[in-house]
């Protein structure tokens, strides 16, 4: 497979939303469910279509004009440093794609798009029972760096 990556045209639009729905095929956690991530993942892409955020980018995954997947990229801050870094912020391969290089081409892409920006580190989430994910981030070298727990306290007040 010959994977070209491209940066997102409005007509990508389509293509993109529906993509996200891939991100729940591992199965959230019990207290997310896929609907919720989905459409979270949905409000900031459609917002990105809309007006691009200074510092942002997405890029698409084709083959033969055809499209695979998607990367959302984004600029924050290190809590620790406090210096920008880049951060992938959505990562998104087709069924059909997935395990043939376009994830990997993604990473190669936004590891360019960083060190272009002059930033010296890339970060990324990852749901913890992504088992497939983690392993495709260790082998590119991505090592965990914090762990995120949760407590359901019940209902919150209305």
């Amino acid at each position: 497979m010959t994977v070209a990556v491209r940066p997102a045209r409005p007509d990508d639009r389509d293509f993109v939303l529906a993509t996200a729905v891939e991100l729940v095929a591992f199965g959230p956690p019990g207290w997310r469910t896929p609907e919720e991530v989905v459409e979270g993942e949905a409000k900031t892409l459609s917002a990105w279509f809309a007006a691009p955020p200074p510092g942002s980018a997405l890029l698409v995954a084709e083959e033969d004009g055809r499209p695979l997947g998607f990367a959302y990229l984004e600029t924050l801050r290190d809590y620790f440093l406090e210096e920008e870094h880049g951060h992938i912020g959505i990562l998104a391969v087709t069924k059909e794609a997935q395990g043939r290089g376009a994830g990997g081409a993604l990473l190669e892409a936004a590891e360019a798009w960083a060190r272009g920006r002059g930033y010296g580190r890339l970060t990324l989430h990852v749901f913890e029972r992504n088992a497939r994910a983690r392993a495709v981030y260790a082998r590119r070298g991505y090592q965990p760096e914090s762990l995120k727990y949760v407590k359901l306290l019940g209902e919150p007040p209305a």
